[in-house]
Protein backbone atom coordinates (compact mmCIF):
# COMPACT_ATOMS: atom_id res chain seq x y z
CA UNK A 1 0.00 0.00 0.00
CA UNK A 2 1.50 3.30 -1.11
CA UNK A 3 1.74 6.19 1.31
CA UNK A 4 1.50 9.33 -0.80
CA UNK A 5 1.62 12.73 0.86
CA UNK A 6 0.98 16.26 -0.34
CA UNK A 7 3.59 18.86 0.46
CA UNK A 8 3.28 22.63 0.09
CA UNK A 9 5.90 25.18 -0.96
CA UNK A 10 7.13 25.83 2.59
CA UNK A 11 8.39 22.21 2.64
CA UNK A 12 10.12 22.29 -0.77
CA UNK A 13 13.87 22.37 -1.24
CA UNK A 14 14.33 26.17 -1.42
CA UNK A 15 15.78 26.22 -4.93
CA UNK A 16 12.45 24.92 -6.31
CA UNK A 17 10.88 28.21 -5.29
CA UNK A 18 13.37 30.17 -7.40
CA UNK A 19 12.08 28.96 -10.77
CA UNK A 20 9.31 30.50 -12.89
CA UNK A 21 6.00 28.78 -12.13
CA UNK A 22 7.07 26.84 -9.04
CA UNK A 23 4.68 23.97 -8.34
CA UNK A 24 1.73 24.90 -6.13
CA UNK A 25 1.65 21.40 -4.68
CA UNK A 26 3.78 18.26 -4.84
CA UNK A 27 2.84 14.64 -4.31
CA UNK A 28 5.57 12.58 -2.73
CA UNK A 29 6.18 9.02 -1.67
CA UNK A 30 9.20 8.62 0.56
CA UNK A 31 10.89 11.64 2.09
CA UNK A 32 12.87 14.67 0.99
CA UNK A 33 15.78 16.00 3.05
CA UNK A 34 15.02 18.85 5.42
CA UNK A 35 14.96 22.23 3.70
CA UNK A 36 18.14 23.31 5.52
CA UNK A 37 19.98 20.00 5.06
CA UNK A 38 23.60 20.25 3.90
CA UNK A 39 23.15 18.25 0.71
CA UNK A 40 23.75 18.77 -3.00
CA UNK A 41 21.30 17.76 -5.71
CA UNK A 42 22.92 16.30 -8.83
CA UNK A 43 20.48 15.74 -11.68
CA UNK A 44 21.70 13.01 -14.05
CA UNK A 45 20.00 12.71 -17.43
CA UNK A 46 20.78 11.11 -20.74
CA UNK A 47 19.65 9.07 -23.68
CA UNK A 48 17.22 6.16 -23.54
CA UNK A 49 19.27 4.65 -26.39
CA UNK A 50 22.50 4.67 -24.44
CA UNK A 51 25.74 3.01 -25.54
CA UNK A 52 28.03 0.83 -23.44
CA UNK A 53 30.25 3.92 -23.09
CA UNK A 54 27.36 5.93 -21.66
CA UNK A 55 26.45 3.17 -19.21
CA UNK A 56 30.04 2.77 -17.99
CA UNK A 57 30.52 6.53 -17.69
CA UNK A 58 27.31 6.91 -15.67
CA UNK A 59 28.19 4.07 -13.31
CA UNK A 60 31.79 5.09 -12.71
CA UNK A 61 31.05 8.79 -12.25
CA UNK A 62 28.29 8.17 -9.69
CA UNK A 63 30.33 5.46 -7.95
CA UNK A 64 33.03 8.09 -7.33
CA UNK A 65 30.54 10.24 -5.38
CA UNK A 66 30.03 7.58 -2.70
CA UNK A 67 30.30 8.96 0.82
CA UNK A 68 29.40 12.54 -0.11
CA UNK A 69 26.04 14.13 0.84
CA UNK A 70 24.88 14.13 -2.76
CA UNK A 71 21.38 13.23 -3.92
CA UNK A 72 21.04 11.75 -7.40
CA UNK A 73 17.94 13.04 -9.18
CA UNK A 74 16.57 11.69 -12.44
CA UNK A 75 13.34 11.04 -14.32
CA UNK A 76 12.84 7.26 -13.88
CA UNK A 77 12.94 6.88 -17.69
CA UNK A 78 14.51 3.87 -19.35
CA UNK A 79 18.16 4.26 -20.25
CA UNK A 80 20.58 6.58 -18.47
CA UNK A 81 17.93 7.71 -15.96
CA UNK A 82 17.41 4.18 -14.65
CA UNK A 83 21.15 3.47 -14.61
CA UNK A 84 21.69 6.64 -12.55
CA UNK A 85 19.03 5.68 -9.98
CA UNK A 86 20.33 2.11 -9.70
CA UNK A 87 23.96 3.13 -9.37
CA UNK A 88 23.07 5.65 -6.67
CA UNK A 89 21.33 2.95 -4.64
CA UNK A 90 24.25 0.55 -5.09
CA UNK A 91 26.57 3.21 -3.68
CA UNK A 92 24.39 4.23 -0.73
CA UNK A 93 23.44 7.58 -2.24
CA UNK A 94 19.89 8.85 -1.89
CA UNK A 95 18.00 9.05 -5.17
CA UNK A 96 14.85 10.95 -6.12
CA UNK A 97 12.74 10.20 -9.19
CA UNK A 98 10.50 12.71 -10.97
CA UNK A 99 8.39 10.53 -13.32
CA UNK A 100 6.46 12.07 -16.21
CA UNK A 101 3.16 10.93 -14.66
CA UNK A 102 1.42 10.64 -11.33
CA UNK A 103 3.18 8.38 -8.83
CA UNK A 104 0.41 5.83 -8.24
CA UNK A 105 1.93 2.48 -9.24
CA UNK A 106 -0.74 1.50 -11.76
CA UNK A 107 -0.17 4.68 -13.79
CA UNK A 108 3.53 5.21 -13.17
CA UNK A 109 5.54 5.90 -16.31
CA UNK A 110 7.28 3.89 -17.57
CA UNK A 111 5.22 0.91 -16.38
CA UNK A 112 8.25 -1.36 -16.67
CA UNK A 113 9.88 0.60 -13.82
CA UNK A 114 6.96 0.24 -11.39
CA UNK A 115 8.75 -2.49 -9.41
CA UNK A 116 11.99 -0.53 -9.48
CA UNK A 117 10.14 2.46 -8.00
CA UNK A 118 9.54 0.28 -4.95
CA UNK A 119 13.29 -0.29 -4.71
CA UNK A 120 13.88 3.47 -4.73
CA UNK A 121 11.45 3.93 -1.84
CA UNK A 122 12.87 0.99 0.12
CA UNK A 123 16.38 2.43 -0.25
CA UNK A 124 15.31 5.66 1.44
CA UNK A 125 14.65 7.60 -1.75
CA UNK A 126 11.52 9.30 -3.03
CA UNK A 127 9.10 9.65 -5.94
CA UNK A 128 7.91 13.20 -6.61
CA UNK A 129 5.34 14.64 -9.01
CA UNK A 130 3.17 17.73 -9.26
CA UNK A 131 0.44 15.67 -10.93
CA UNK A 132 -2.40 13.89 -9.18
CA UNK A 133 -1.21 10.39 -8.24
CA UNK A 134 -3.60 8.72 -10.71
CA UNK A 135 -2.59 10.96 -13.63
CA UNK A 136 -1.52 9.01 -16.70
CA UNK A 137 1.51 10.09 -18.68
CA UNK A 138 0.93 12.57 -21.53
CA UNK A 139 3.45 14.27 -23.80
CA UNK A 140 2.98 17.74 -22.32
CA UNK A 141 3.92 16.46 -18.85
CA UNK A 142 7.55 15.77 -19.65
CA UNK A 143 8.81 19.33 -20.31
CA UNK A 144 7.06 20.48 -17.12
CA UNK A 145 8.59 17.58 -15.20
CA UNK A 146 11.98 18.55 -16.62
CA UNK A 147 11.63 22.08 -15.23
CA UNK A 148 11.28 20.59 -11.73
CA UNK A 149 14.43 18.51 -12.13
CA UNK A 150 16.39 21.51 -13.42
CA UNK A 151 14.90 23.61 -10.64
CA UNK A 152 15.93 21.33 -7.77
CA UNK A 153 19.45 20.89 -9.15
CA UNK A 154 22.69 22.29 -7.87
CA UNK A 155 24.14 20.85 -11.08
CA UNK A 156 22.81 18.94 -14.09
CA UNK A 157 25.01 16.21 -15.58
CA UNK A 158 24.23 15.13 -19.14
CA UNK A 159 25.50 11.70 -20.18
CA UNK A 160 24.77 11.06 -23.87
CA UNK A 161 22.04 13.02 -25.62
CA UNK A 162 20.75 13.41 -29.13
CA UNK A 163 20.60 16.92 -30.62
CA UNK A 164 16.85 17.17 -29.99
CA UNK A 165 15.57 15.37 -26.92
CA UNK A 166 14.01 15.74 -23.50
CA UNK A 167 17.54 15.74 -22.14
CA UNK A 168 18.34 18.81 -24.21
CA UNK A 169 15.26 20.53 -22.72
CA UNK A 170 16.48 19.84 -19.19
CA UNK A 171 19.93 21.18 -20.11
CA UNK A 172 18.44 24.37 -21.54
CA UNK A 173 16.30 24.89 -18.46
CA UNK A 174 19.33 24.38 -16.22
CA UNK A 175 21.05 27.22 -18.07
CA UNK A 176 17.94 29.40 -17.85
CA UNK A 177 17.78 28.81 -14.09
CA UNK A 178 21.49 29.55 -13.65
CA UNK A 179 22.32 25.99 -12.58
CA UNK A 180 25.73 24.46 -13.23
CA UNK A 181 25.63 22.43 -16.46
CA UNK A 182 27.99 19.47 -16.86
CA UNK A 183 28.42 17.15 -19.84
CA UNK A 184 30.39 14.00 -20.60
CA UNK A 185 32.30 14.32 -23.91
CA UNK A 186 31.72 11.62 -26.50
CA UNK A 187 32.76 10.44 -29.94
CA UNK A 188 32.02 12.78 -32.85
CA UNK A 189 30.78 9.68 -34.69
CA UNK A 190 28.14 8.79 -32.09
CA UNK A 191 24.61 10.18 -32.48
CA UNK A 192 24.15 9.95 -28.71
CA UNK A 193 27.12 12.26 -28.16
CA UNK A 194 26.05 14.99 -30.56
CA UNK A 195 24.00 16.71 -27.88
CA UNK A 196 26.64 16.53 -25.15
CA UNK A 197 29.43 17.73 -27.42
CA UNK A 198 27.30 20.69 -28.50
CA UNK A 199 26.57 21.55 -24.86
CA UNK A 200 30.30 21.63 -24.16
CA UNK A 201 30.82 23.86 -27.20
CA UNK A 202 28.18 26.21 -25.78
CA UNK A 203 29.86 26.41 -22.37
CA UNK A 204 28.94 23.31 -20.35
CA UNK A 205 31.76 22.00 -18.15
CA UNK A 206 33.30 18.82 -19.63
CA UNK A 207 33.39 15.98 -17.11
CA UNK A 208 36.21 13.44 -17.23
CA UNK A 209 36.07 12.08 -13.68
CA UNK A 210 34.07 12.10 -10.44
CA UNK A 211 36.47 14.70 -9.04
CA UNK A 212 35.34 17.09 -11.78
CA UNK A 213 31.75 16.69 -10.57
CA UNK A 214 32.69 17.20 -6.92
CA UNK A 215 34.58 20.37 -7.80
CA UNK A 216 31.60 21.64 -9.77
CA UNK A 217 29.42 21.05 -6.70
CA UNK A 218 31.73 23.19 -4.60
CA UNK A 219 33.88 20.61 -2.82
CA UNK A 220 37.57 21.34 -2.33
CA UNK A 221 39.31 18.56 -4.22
CA UNK A 222 42.83 20.02 -4.35
CA UNK A 223 44.38 17.06 -2.52
CA UNK A 224 42.47 14.45 -4.52
CA UNK A 225 43.39 15.97 -7.87
CA UNK A 226 46.90 14.55 -7.70
CA UNK A 227 45.39 11.06 -7.58
CA UNK A 228 42.54 11.85 -9.96
CA UNK A 229 41.93 9.10 -12.52
CA UNK A 230 40.46 9.52 -15.97
CA UNK A 231 37.39 7.48 -16.90
CA UNK A 232 39.64 5.14 -18.90
CA UNK A 233 41.80 4.52 -15.80
CA UNK A 234 38.73 4.04 -13.58
CA UNK A 235 37.10 1.59 -15.97
CA UNK A 236 40.19 -0.61 -16.26
CA UNK A 237 41.69 -0.14 -12.81
CA UNK A 238 42.06 -3.92 -12.35
CA UNK A 239 43.72 -4.52 -15.72
CA UNK A 240 47.41 -5.42 -15.86
CA UNK A 241 49.91 -3.00 -17.44
CA UNK A 242 50.06 -5.16 -20.56
CA UNK A 243 46.27 -5.34 -20.78
CA UNK A 244 46.07 -1.54 -20.49
CA UNK A 245 48.46 -1.18 -23.43
CA UNK A 246 46.18 -3.33 -25.57
CA UNK A 247 42.99 -1.63 -24.33
CA UNK A 248 44.46 1.77 -25.18
CA UNK A 249 45.29 0.58 -28.70
CA UNK A 250 41.84 -0.96 -29.10
CA UNK A 251 40.16 2.43 -28.91
CA UNK A 252 40.09 1.72 -32.67
CA UNK A 253 39.58 -1.69 -34.31
CA UNK A 254 42.84 -3.53 -34.95
CA UNK A 255 43.83 -6.93 -36.23
CA UNK A 256 45.87 -9.31 -34.08
CA UNK A 257 48.98 -8.72 -36.17
CA UNK A 258 48.59 -4.93 -35.88
CA UNK A 259 48.23 -5.24 -32.11
CA UNK A 260 51.41 -7.29 -31.87
CA UNK A 261 53.31 -4.74 -33.97
CA UNK A 262 51.97 -1.61 -32.23
CA UNK A 263 52.19 -2.98 -28.67
CA UNK A 264 55.67 -4.45 -29.11
CA UNK A 265 54.49 -7.33 -26.92
CA UNK A 266 55.23 -11.02 -27.61
CA UNK A 267 52.56 -12.75 -29.71
CA UNK A 268 51.61 -15.16 -26.92
CA UNK A 269 51.02 -12.21 -24.54
CA UNK A 270 48.75 -10.49 -27.03
CA UNK A 271 46.82 -13.72 -27.54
Amino acid sequence: MQTIRKIKPDSYPPQLLEIPEPPKLLYIEGALPEANADVKYLVVVGSRKYTSYGKQACEKLIEGLRGYPIIIVSGLALGIDTIAHKTAIENNLMTIAFPGSGIARKNLYPATNANFAETIINSGGALVSEYEPEAKSENHMFPRRNRLMAGIADAVLVIEAEEKSGTAITARLATDYNRTLLAVPGSIFSATSQGTNRLIKMGATPINSSVDILEALGYDMSEEKNNNKTLFEELYIDASDEEKILLELLREPMSRDELIYESELPAHKVS
